[in-house]
């Protein structure tokens, strides 16, 4: 019976392997330094005041709801445990973590006003020469009479992904030489195929040289009245054509001026990559937005971007799509598209490849995932139910939290040490397993966080480490209550080697017990609470675990081998399993353990 279970060097074996394989994928990322919290490397808290259309204070579920969209926002990439919580009932307060989280910060910073325009006219972001009277003059042509410069396919307002492909629907097949240049994707019908004729089939007008009467059709110089976006596309009058030529997008690293993006007028605006667009009046809301998400349609390899829209704006949508779906505009001789815009900026501008009457269509393009999932984010997340002012942004340093994490340290290592001194001198020898076995849990605990912080973006704040230090405890009292049913058996009769198999059966269930409660109040509190409680559930049920790893595959397989050497199984003083301090008067055996093991 004991020979089958005297192998302790080989589960010694594969458990070393097991650790040198974590640490070996945590040294090919190079980084030793887990990802800290705000408390505890600093970073910046923004305060956030809520304020209504009518000034009257927002509603709790509004507030909520509110909070909810900013924390997917921010955590939505990642574990950054960046917390987000309402304060009182105006104020929504994010605590972001790092020393120059400036993406994050200018995500939380957005008003988010999401709103879908239509395209009348995209150009270069530098000055075009002035626009004559004449509408038949456009601003943003060149001698080709189109624009120079092209929409982007910009996901978010710190990406400016290159949207540049052209797609088409699934039954049809476009070659690349069909793509018009530019283009940051084709909205499909999610449905049925469009019956228009594909891209390669079909032939754009002949423009007119820049300035010729023949350039654009006659017009009215004032322009379409403005709540008719789909006549104003087509003639925005002088005004705004003069407005779209003189206007300058920033280059390099200068920031854009706010945009003052008002629902029922046109804007002119930039995208990502520096390239302008006039646009009409908005003609649906974020808010008329019922989902987004990013996948890749079955039988294709391409991921695209899923749009649903509520029962309200379907109708809209599809008058929309019916108007412009494969149309070629009559001011700039490209076909014509429309915006998403986000907080007064183009994070997308494809053109429509067929009437889409049922609310559902894809966005498709040449997105990575990581595009489509974040231009899918900006959309499903970009409409706040409140608007909100910045009052107060501050850099918070770490002083406060180092000062108490070194006095938590301390505090921590002194009591650590008095345990292992204390095991030292009751368990003797024995106190040496509960040393390497408390060591190895906690390399094998560092080794996971460091794993975490590099695949998940996991950050370690200062309730996380009081999580790993409380589950400290629970390990020493694995060992603990393991030496003891060892000692127990010793006590009946038993040699040291069956001991300390009989031992493990009865230790084996109390810890299993004892681990188990501990990790459903890790579960519990993690999934009911908020805020930094979340770190300290989450990094209690990690050592839990590792707890269970290190007390089945280092700790029994360490004891089972030291019962081999005679220093133990015969009872010296020291061992720790002597007669005396076991507390029996009988020798702990005179031979081999493999003997008495075989009398078990």
């Amino acid at each position: 019976m004991a020979s089958k279970t005297a192998r302790p060097g080989r589960r010694l074996i594969v458990f070393g392997l097991v650790v040198a394989a974590l640490y070996g994928g945590v040294a090919l990322s190079g980084e030793w330094k887990p990802k800290l919290g705000l408390d505890l490397q600093g970073g910046q808290r923004i305060t956030l005041e809520a304020r209504t259309d009518t000034g009257a204070k927002p509603t709790a579920a509004s507030l909520e709801e509110a909070r909810g969209i900013i924390d997917q926002r921010v955590n939505g990439t990642g574990v950054t445990e960046a917390e987000v919580s309402t304060q009182g009932g105006r104020n929504i307060v994010v605590e972001v973590p790092g020393q120059n989280p400036k993406s994050l910060v200018d995500t939380v910073k957005q008003t988010a006003q999401l709103r879908f325009r239509l395209v009348a006219a995209v150009g270069s972001g530098q000055p075009q020469p002035p626009a004559s009277a004449s509408p038949s003059a456009s601003p943003s042509t060149g001698t080709s009479g189109s624009p120079t410069g092209s929409p982007t396919g910009t996901v978010s307002p710190s990406a400016s992904p290159s949207g540049g492909s052209s797609a088409t629907p699934p039954t049809a097949k476009a070659s690349p030489s069909a793509t018009p240049k530019g283009r940051a994707g084709v909205l499909l019908d999610k449905k049925k195929p469009s019956k228009s004729p594909s891209p390669s089939a079909k032939t754009s007008p002949p423009a007119a040289p820049s300035g010729s009467p023949s350039a654009t059709p006659q017009a009215d110089p004032k322009g379409a009245p403005v709540n008719q976006p789909l006549k104003w596309m087509d003639n925005p009058g002088d005004t705004w054509l003069q407005k779209f030529a003189t206007y300058t997008c920033p280059t390099g690293k200068k920031a854009a001026a706010p945009v003052d993006d008002k629902q029922a007028e046109p804007l002119v605006t930039c995208d990502g990559q520096g390239n302008k667009l006039l646009l009409s009046a908005a003609m649906i809301e974020g808010t008329q937005l019922k989902s987004a998400s990013a996948g890749i349609p079955q039988n294709q390899v391409q991921w695209v971007v899923n749009l649903t829209f509520n029962g309200s704006a379907r109708k809209t949508f599809a008058t929309v799509t019916q108007q412009i779906a494969n149309q070629t505009s009559a001011l700039t001789g490209q076909q014509k598209q429309f915006a998403i815009v986000l907080d007064g900026k183009v994070i997308s501008a494809p053109t429509v490849n067929g009437v889409i009457p049922n609310g559902q269509a894809e966005i498709s393009g040449s997105f990575s995932q990581t595009e489509a999932q974040t231009l899918a984010n900006s959309l499903k997340y970009g409409a706040l139910p409140l608007k909100f002012t910045v009052p107060v942004v501050t850099d918070e340093g770490p002083t406060l939290a180092a000062d108490q994490l070194s006095a938590g340290l301390i505090a921590g290592g002194v009591g650590l040490g008095l345990v292992l001194i204390y095991c030292l001198l009751y368990y003797r020898g024995l106190g040496l397993v509960v040393v390497a076995s408390l060591g190895i849990a906690g390399g094998v605990t560092y080794a996971v966080v460091l794993a975490m912080s590099q695949a998940v973006g996991f950050t370690l704040t200062l309730p996380g480490i009081a999580g790993l230090i409380v589950a400290v405890g629970i390990t020493a009292d694995s060992f603990i209550v393991y030496f003891e049913r060892i000692r127990d058996e010793m006590r009946s009769g038993k040699s040291m080697r069956v001991a300390v198999e009989a031992g493990w059966i009865r230790a084996r269930a109390t810890c299993l017990a004892a681990d188990t409660v501990s990790l459903l109040a890790a579960v519990v509190l993690y999934v009911f609470s908020i805020g930094v409680v979340k770190g300290f559930a989450f990094t209690l049920g990690i050592s839990t675990v590792i707890d269970l790893v290190v007390f089945f595959l280092f700790t029994k397989p360490m004891v089972s081998w030291l019962a081999t050497f005679k220093f133990f199984y015969l009872g010296h003083r020291f061992s720790g399993l002597s007669p005396d301090h076991v507390g029996t008067n009988r020798p702990t055996g005179t031979s081999r353990p493999a003997s008495a093991g075989g009398n078990a």
